[in-house]
């Protein structure tokens, strides 16, 4: 089960701006983060859930879609997230948040995948911008852009063909395809017991 949530946990920048997003579902997902490891058990990110439609549109205006996707400037009209997070650090508890971010992040994703909903995770924004927008105080700093909607796009995972391919595409019928490394790309060394 766990595989097949990974493998439908893609970053989904289309989305069906129909189907609202519940806040009681935005925050469950939040709730299952907290219950993931932190590094000395500090815990200091915290998230702003953004649902207002104005503010979702101030967003998405302010972060950077897909660097590989050239021609590509962002959803349209009617494919645009209906909520938002923005994960923060909070520097009087910590200086960093190394590990958590990404812990805390896949548990929401997994989350949203698991209640039918898909994320994209940007870190392609102007924390300044971010934080000047929310009028955050100075310790608080901004990390990750959390896109949240219903995936109105196709993704494909696809086996990587060459060592270096492993920017995603769409094709010419829009379906979004993601390269992966193949399992013996991932082990470096064996080391098991001697018969």
């Amino acid at each position: 089960m766990i595989k097949d949530l990974l493998m439908r946990n893609r970053s989904y920048r289309r989305f069906d701006e129909n189907v609202e997003v519940p806040v009681e579902k935005i925050e469950s997902w939040v709730e299952a983060a907290r219950y993931t490891a932190s590094m000395r058990n500090v815990q200091p990110l915290k998230y702003i859930l953004v649902t207002d439609p104005t503010h979702c549109e101030q967003l998405c205006r302010m972060v950077h879609w897909a660097g590989y996707l050239t021609d590509w400037d962002g959803p349209e009209e009617g494919e645009r997230p209906r909520a938002f997070l923005v994960q923060v650090l909070d520097s009087n508890i910590a200086a960093s948040g190394r590990y958590d971010e990404g812990l805390q992040l896949e548990a929401i994703t997994l989350s949203a995948i698991e209640d039918g909903f898909g994320c994209c995770i940007m870190l392609s924004f102007s924390q300044g911008e971010v934080a000047r927008y929310f009028d955050l105080p100075d310790n608080i700093f901004p990390l990750a852009i959390v896109a949240i909607g219903k995936p109105a796009e196709k993704v494909v995972l696809e086996d990587m063909q060459a060592y270096g391919d492993y920017k995603y595409y769409h094709d010419e019928n829009g379906v979004h395809h993601v390269p992966k490394r193949k399992f013996e790309d991932l082990v470096f060394a064996r080391i098991y017991p001697q018969d």
